[in-house]
């Protein structure tokens, strides 16, 4: 079982910049994927990224694409998404997930990833 504890969001205007954090622990040496995904109010939850757990690799969301960018630092273990000009349809939970199934696949799917954040709350005002 792998935990994971989101941090970093708040209440930003439009065009602003943030930077959500997320910290894995317990069996992490299974982990081969991880990614953010979001659900607003009423809406079901979408992707956002994903990366490797060398942090090799990326795949982003169209919605997303050039504004947004995963990282992970393999010193520190702690998954990182920088938010650049965010818009009000940004607004949302943002959660950390966490595939461990052995294989390195960016995958875009809920299903995909077993273990979740409890998520974070990210406004963003117009």
């Amino acid at each position: 079982q792998v935990h994971l504890v989101e941090s970093g969001g708040g209440l930003v205007q439009a065009g602003d910049s943030l930077r959500l954090s997320c910290t894995p622990s317990g069996q992490t040496r299974s982990v081969d994927t991880m990614a953010w995904f979001r659900q607003a109010p009423g809406k079901e939850r979408e992707f956002v990224a994903a990366i490797t757990w060398s942090g090799t690799s990326t795949s982003y969301a169209d919605s997303v694409k050039g504004r947004f960018t995963a990282s992970r630092d393999n010193g520190k273990n702690i998954l990182y998404l920088e938010m650049n000009s965010l818009k009000p349809e940004d607004t949302a939970v943002y959660y950390c997930a966490a595939r461990t199934v052995g294989t390195t696949v960016l995958s875009t799917a809920t299903t995909a990833y077993s273990n979740w954040g409890q998520g974070t709350q990210v406004t963003v005002s117009s």
